[in-house]
């Protein structure tokens, strides 16, 4: 879920994936595999150079996108303060309001769909993905 996580806030390339997951390349490597062969995963070459690809999701694996959301409102309410605000806030686009932790819009009424949804990231959990994405970077 980490790995379908990462794909959906637009890292595709192993090392962000990585970086944000703390999981072993060994690791990585075995999940995209896995998630390509279920048809949740795509690999595409973006640099012909030195041969890379970068992993993208599948409608498949976009429709995943559901189960993430319907986890974040359960952490949202039951593992986490108040105070401690949304680590991601969430514009409804149908709506124009706040879509809030989902799987539904809690200003409209309507499932969530990715497509639909403007992210905007609390500073603290921006800084927090910034910081460890740098420290892995650091680290190589």
């Amino acid at each position: 879920m980490l790995v379908l996580r990462e794909l959906t806030m637009n890292n595709h390339r192993f090392e962000e994936i990585q970086a944000q997951t703390g999981a072993t390349p060994q690791m990585i490597a075995a999940r995209l595999k896995k998630l390509e062969s279920d048809g949740l995963v795509t690999r595409r070459v973006y640099s012909q150079r030195l041969l890379r690809h970068e992993c993208c999701l599948t409608e498949k694996g976009e429709a995943f996108y559901a189960v993430l959301l319907a986890l974040r409102a359960w952490g949202e309410t039951w593992c986490k303060s108040p105070e401690e605000g949304r680590a991601i806030n969430y514009t409804h686009l149908a709506c124009g309001g706040s879509a809030g932790p989902g799987p539904v819009c809690e200003s409209c009424g309507k499932p969530l769909r990715r497509e639909d949804l403007i992210a905007d990231q609390n500073p603290a959990y921006r800084a927090e993905r910034e910081a460890r994405y740098e420290a892995f970077k650091a680290s190589r």
